[in-house]
């Protein structure tokens, strides 16, 4: 351990064991759920940072839209963007995620966001939605779930072994008992150091995913992918959970970085620093920027630079995409019979 991580043991062990007895309370019914008529599908981690939760996320809904379902998805909304950057009368409360989420997926899913995502939930409920997505739900043990989806980063799995404030894990991993399918992402193939302690507290299934581009896009631009002229060279920045992850999937799909700069998980970008990454981008010899789709949503509304800014449209690919997608099927019908139909 570091010296800070030392430091830090002592709130860490209170946080551990807080955690533990508040799931302990919700799994023996002292503290009792609150449930939704209709299907929950919880999308979660056991580790701050990027998982690849928002990408599956977009999957479940294009699944389940295909499949005739009318779907909501139920955030918490956490760090909402300044109104003035809100994109209509219904976004109030929407962070970076959900405004990406509402980018992608439009008016096809209804969005309930905020703190009580029960009574979210009752509300789209009442607007005929079937099929909720819980965005960020694995710790949300308010809100009864039918499965369980657990997202584990293959580069940075269980945060050091240690919960928040000195490690990265959100809760103990015991909690992993609680998954019904655990998806290890940036896995191309099986992880058998990860698989082993998944299975000392679960027997859930385990599926593999990768990020994969779906392309190149320039900000504020046209909706098509951007094809970029050969030997391009681009300054990547990013604010978000996994930022060395973003730049190794930059270069395994063979873009070319001449820089980056790193920003904290959704900083919100000024023209100040658009400046100073610009100097930056054209003293490496950029010839443009690259960022996250989730980037963008956080840049100022005003800027303006001399440099163009791309951004990723990414998705998921599976090992077994059918056979994850029949497993949830699985789940549900044992948990609600008859609403897979």
């Amino acid at each position: 351990m570091t010296p800070t991580e030392v430091l830090l043991w002592p709130a860490s062990v209170l946080y551990g064991v807080a955690s533990g007895a508040r799931a302990w309370a919700y799994r023996t019914g002292v503290v009792k759920q609150k449930r939704l008529r209709e299907v929950v599908v919880s999308v979660g981690n056991i580790t701050t940072g990027g998982t690849g939760k928002t990408p599956m996320v977009l999957w479940l809904a294009e699944r389940f839209l295909a499949n005739g379902k009318k779907v909501g998805l139920l955030s918490r909304g956490y760090r909402p963007l300044p109104s003035a950057t809100q994109s209509n009368a219904d976004s109030d409360g929407w962070n970076d995620e959900v405004a990406l989420l509402h980018g992608r997926l439009g008016t096809r899913v209804e969005l309930g966001v905020g703190a009580n995502r029960f009574e979210k939930g009752k509300e789209l409920e009442s607007r005929g939605v079937e099929w909720f997505i819980l965005d960020d739900g694995f710790q949300h043990l308010h809100l009864a779930r039918d499965v369980n989806i657990v997202m584990i980063d293959a580069t940075k799995p269980f945060g050091g072994g240690h919960v928040l404030p000195s490690g990265r894990l959100r809760e103990p991993v015991s909690a992993l008992r609680r998954a019904d399918i655990v998806v290890i992402h940036r896995a191309e193939e099986r992880v058998p150091a990860i698989e082993a302690v998944v299975r000392r507290y679960s027997a859930a299934p385990i599926y593999l995913s990768q990020t994969k581009l779906l392309g190149l896009k320039e900000y504020r631009g046209s909706d098509t992918a951007t094809p970029l002229a050969a030997g391009t060279k681009l300054f990547a920045f990013c604010g978000i959970g996994n930022p060395s992850a973003f730049f190794a999937d930059l270069k395994k799909w063979g873009i070319t970085l001449v820089g980056y700069e790193v920003f904290r998980d959704h900083h919100r970008y000024t023209n100040a620093d658009m400046a100073r990454l610009e100097g930056a981008a054209r003293a490496a010899g950029a010839d443009a920027l690259v960022c996250t789709e989730k980037d963008t949503y956080d840049l100022a509304s005003d800027v303006k630079i001399g440099l163009p800014i791309y951004f990723c449209r990414i998705g998921l690919k599976f090992n077994d995409e059918e056979g994850l997608w029949r497993e949830i099927l699985a789940v549900i019908e044992k948990r609600k019979p008859g609403r897979t139909a």
